[in-house]
């Protein structure tokens, strides 16, 4: 109950506030499409269609929990599954944070099973430089099919490129700890704590794990990219997968860099734009966009607000 309470009182608004202004913005995004157009596609993708893609969203979690188990395990922090399962869903509810920040929500949860802070942050900061890994692996299948996205692409690679090279300098960052912790004051005090999660993230990039996470992650987001491209097809537009896949890694990248909420805004503009390029009509760009957004990414969050009441109740029970 004392784990609950420490983060209820911000991380309950949080929920609400970005679940409200998404719904909001969602709610103006489907007026500017027309509601026609978005009601057409919903029919145009049926029952079937729609359990499909929440079943390509669900493997997409899946594999993502997988990798997070194996960063827990490799910090010596094994947290056993059913409960592990349930933290790391409850950590979507604030997905629409910025940066996807709030999903560091986890690291209340695990608390109560032991988990010390620099180790399940360093699980939450592995986790976002794979996903950006994987994603600027993925906009590789079009590099060649949209030449413009090239500085977009270049940027993430250089953000990985950036984070990986950190994660190698291991006695540059035992140095900066070292002398840190022999540095009166507040700033060394607040500096520490980046510094020991860096530290506990390397366990997670050595190159053997890498690669095998790295795979993990790149079928994840895959799972995805397909499913985006079931709904195009269901709704008759005739797009190749590779350039599908690639429109779809390459909005869940911008909507990254962009650091808003979720990637609102800039996701939805490069699917939409890059379908309109492709020769899609607009109305019809927008509808497909609403439709794998709220397959995906609000999926996620309603999944992940149904987790987080489910474990403060039984918490509260305790």
């Amino acid at each position: 109950m004392n784990t609950v309470a420490a983060g209820s009182a911000w991380h309950y608004r949080a929920v609400a506030l970005s679940v409200v202004a998404s719904a909001v913005a969602y709610l103006v995004f489907s007026l500017w499409a027309g509601w026609q157009p978005v009601s057409h596609a919903v029919l145009a993708v049926g029952v079937g269609g729609t359990v499909l893609a929440l079943g390509m969203s669900l493997l997409n979690y899946g594999l993502r929990f997988l990798r997070w188990q194996t960063y827990l395990r490799l910090m010596e922090q094994p947290v056993p599954w059913r409960p592990s399962l349930a933290i790391y869903l409850a950590g979507f509810a604030l997905t629409t944070t910025p940066g996807k920040a709030g999903e560091a929500l986890r690291g209340v949860l695990l608390k109560s099973h032991g988990v010390p802070w620099a180790k399940s942050f360093a699980a939450f900061f592995s986790e976002r430089l794979s996903d950006l890994c994987a994603v600027v692996l993925l906009t590789l299948f079009g590099l060649s099919l949209y030449p413009q996205a090239q500085p977009l692409i270049f940027l993430g690679l250089g953000l990985v490129a950036a984070g990986l090279l950190v994660l190698s300098q291991a006695s540059l960052l035992r140095a900066v700890q070292g002398w840190l912790t022999r540095r009166p004051g507040a700033l060394a005090r607040l500096l520490r704590a980046p510094v020991q999660v860096v530290l506990e993230a390397q366990r997670c990039h050595r190159p053997a794990v890498l690669a095998g996470t790295t795979c993990l992650s790149v079928l994840a987001w895959s799972a995805e990219a397909v499913a985006f491209h079931w709904i195009l097809l269901w709704m008759g537009a005739d797009v190749p997968l590779a350039f599908a896949m690639f429109v779809y890694a390459l909005a869940m990248l911008a909507g990254a860099i962009s650091f808003m909420p979720g990637g609102l805004g800039g996701t939805e503009a490069v699917m939409v734009g890059l379908l309109v390029w492709k020769g899609m009509p607009g109305a019809d760009a927008v509808a497909a966009t609403v439709l794998i957004r709220l397959a995906t990414l609000w999926f996620a969050v309603g999944l992940g607000a149904f987790m987080l009441m489910r474990l403060r109740r039984a918490q509260a029970t305790v």
